[in-house]
């Protein structure tokens, strides 16, 4: 297992982790939080090599993805940077991608009874909207509490108390994302348990991956 404790915080800097080997060649992946080896709940940043493929498989309880750079693509379609994916619990596909792409990927995460297909792309300006202060919201899906959403934080925008039930994950994309605890430049995770509050900020503009409500409740 790694990672797994949800009750405590965990910031990794991706741009700090090695490449590691994935049971397809071609196919290289940065291991974020994992329950068992291949199977199971997953965090993952993944990367395709160009003409590299993954062998056809289901996901019990889902699969959750946001190409981060180049095209993913499998039997359904073509997904360019930018597109936000879920594949519903009892799904499967084949993946591959002709000209490589890196993706972040969340397996094994949903609710059984979430069986909504999503296909977003986040750089279509239909869908944003205007959020506390002056930040941006694109939603991306929302489910018996759980919210998935790309906020923008323009430069300047500062937060003096942030906490969220059922705790809250964080993907930095672009910019830095900052707290009273320290500085999160693009490609850095984050997630925070339950209640954890912090007074986020941000002094150049930043776009982030938000999901909250989502993780265990602790008894």
């Amino acid at each position: 297992m790694l990672n797994m404790q949800f009750d405590k915080r965990i910031i990794i800097n991706t741009n700090d982790l090695e490449w590691q080997t994935s049971p397809s060649a071609g196919v290289k992946r940065k291991v974020l939080s994992r329950e068992h080896a291949e199977r199971g709940h997953a965090t993952s940043i993944v990367k395709y090599l160009a003409q590299s493929t993954f062998p056809q498989h289901q996901h019990p309880l889902g699969e959750e993805i946001l190409v981060l750079s180049g095209t993913f693509s499998d039997e359904n379609g073509d997904y360019p940077e930018g597109t936000y994916i879920r594949n519903p619990p009892g799904s499967f596909h084949s993946p591959y991608s002709e000209n490589g792409c890196t993706i972040f990927v969340k397996l094994h995460q949903f609710s059984s009874n979430d069986h909504h297909t999503v296909r977003v792309n986040i750089h279509d300006p239909d869908g944003w909207v205007d959020a506390q202060g002056r930040l941006k919201m694109r939603p991306l899906h929302e489910f018996n509490g759980e919210q998935v959403a790309m906020i923008l934080w323009p430069a300047g925008q500062h937060f003096f108390s942030i906490s969220h039930f059922c705790g809250e994950e964080v993907f930095v994309l672009k910019g830095e994302y900052r707290d009273e605890f320290g500085r999160y430049p693009a490609g850095t995770w984050i997630r925070n348990p339950h209640m954890y509050e912090y007074n986020p900020y941000a002094v150049e503009d930043t776009l982030l991956w938000v999901k909250v409500g989502h993780l265990p409740y602790p008894h």
